[in-house]
């Protein structure tokens, strides 16, 4: 008889996160392993069968999520209605946790054990959440070190299972081999520009991104920029903003490509999220900046009870990279702070060698680990 997996993604990185998933869990499970829910491409080609697209999970923000409120409320009754009448041996949300929570809880009311992949940022904000958590999921599975020990402090079964990036990017890494990829000469600056993967973070970033680079090239006129496009829907919103802010400047947009431009360059204005772990795993100096929605910072700023936001300065436990945030996020801090790195080589090096130093602390497994936890689960035993 085949072990029967529900699962629902949220958006490209937890579609990427659930392919790796799937197909560690086919490796190790001495069952067939059928697999169906809220998937993307990589899930399907790891042989789920989707129920729905995970990009429909892709709304962010306080106050933007609400005009989405009634589709995935539907979304989330359907899917429950569905596992359900067909019930699976355990079911896996991965990431998006207002709306995966929320149906793990009502699953496992009725006696369908559930695992959290990717705790949310409860460590930082809404910490209350965590009494929701602990109804919700026989087990948390967290991609950070620092994660695990705040779940187990609130009794909630935890593993730390390790973020597969760690494993999987290149170490150590090449730039000049990633710039031979890409056809990019060994000689001259080359500056990674990452204003975000949806519409509404390049809206509100590629403006002082861009902005920032023309201040740059001003100061290094051999320097070159690259924008590597999460999906081609963001070369119009990019292409706009270069022509408002930066008209000249030697600026080439990429299909994709993220990986290969951030260890070919010498430095990188990231947008905070998964791009700044990548950015670090690939060894590349950084400066993080990031703005919201004006009414969701103003909220945010009163609920957030962390220091830092980059990715990287959290598991560091100190400012190791630049970030500028909301208002700090001007064209001139931005230029200033990567002239700073390209000016002192001894500081992009410092930060490259802290950077190797934090990669082995996420090696834990990855997907391996997070396949045992599950068939653990599913089993009805501790995730560890």
């Amino acid at each position: 008889m085949a072990l029967r997996i529900g699962i629902v993604a949220g958006e490209l990185s937890g579609d990427q996160l659930g392919g790796a998933l799937i197909r560690s869990l086919r490796q190790q499970s001495d069952r067939p392993v059928r697999v169906e829910g809220v998937a993307g491409p990589r899930m399907v080609g790891a042989g789920a069968r989707p129920l729905a697209d995970c990009g429909e999970l892709a709304v962010m923000g306080l106050t933007e999520v609400i005009r989405h409120v009634p589709r995935l409320m539907r979304l989330r009754r359907e899917l429950a209605e569905h596992f359900l009448r067909n019930r699976p041996d355990v079911f896996i949300g991965i990431d998006a946790p207002d709306f995966t929570l929320g149906l793990e809880r009502r699953l496992r009311a009725a006696g369908i054990p559930t695992v959290h992949y990717v705790s949310p940022s409860v460590w930082a904000w809404r910490q209350g959440r965590i009494r929701g958590i602990r109804r919700s999921a026989d087990a948390m599975l967290t991609l950070l070190p620092f994660e695990a020990e705040f779940y187990r402090q609130h009794g909630v079964p935890v593993r730390f299972v390790g973020h597969p990036l760690a494993d999987m990017l290149p170490d150590p890494p090449d730039r000049a081999a990633a710039r031979r990829r890409l056809g990019l000469p060994d000689a001259g600056p080359l500056i990674a520009l990452l204003p975000g993967s949806r519409q509404g973070e390049v809206r509100r970033l590629a403006e002082p991104f861009l902005a920032a680079a023309r201040l740059v090239a001003a100061r290094h006129s051999d320097a070159r920029f690259l924008v590597p496009l999460a999906h081609p829907g963001l070369r119009e919103p990019i292409e706009a903003a270069r022509v408002q802010v930066a008209p000249g400047l030697p600026l080439q947009l990429l299909e994709d490509g993220a990986r290969d431009v951030l260890e070919a360059s010498d430095g990188a204005l990231v947008a905070s999220g998964t791009a700044t772990l990548e950015a670090m795993l690939l060894g590349c100096p950084m400066v993080v900046g990031y703005r919201l929605a004006p009414t969701t910072y103003a909220l945010a700023r009163h609920l957030v009870r962390t220091e830092h936001v980059a990715l990287p300065n959290l598991l560091a436990g100190e400012r190791l990279v630049p970030e500028l945030i909301q208002d700090a996020a001007t064209p001139d801090a931005l230029a200033n702070e990567m002239l700073a790195l390209l000016d002192d080589p001894g500081r992009g090096a410092a930060m490259r060698a802290r950077f190797t130093q934090l990669r082995q602390t996420l090696r834990a497994g990855g997907a391996e680990a997070a396949a045992d936890a599950v068939l653990r689960v599913a089993r009805r035993l501790p995730p560890a």
